[in-house]
């Protein structure tokens, strides 16, 4: 089973989404803060921006995922 992931790192005001399990041997800047990270397959593995300047991170809405959500706070 993939599991999606969203981790939010305070220290670089950075929102990681990892979006598989899979390892990132390759990464695409596509705009100013945003990268793309790609496994060996050329397969997208995961999102990285600097968060406060691109995403309200006040409230996260969930809407229609097919799996469960498990909120894990820190």
């Amino acid at each position: 089973m993939q599991t999606m992931k969203l981790n939010y790192y305070p220290d670089t005001d950075s929102l990681y989404i990892d979006l598989s399990e899979q390892a990132s041997v390759e990464s695409h800047e596509i705009s100013e803060g945003v990268v793309l990270d790609y496994d060996a397959h050329g397969k997208l593995v995961g999102i990285d921006d600097n968060a406060s300047a691109k995403v309200e991170l006040q409230k996260i809405i969930v809407s229609k995922l097919p799996g469960s959500i498990e909120t894990i706070a820190g």
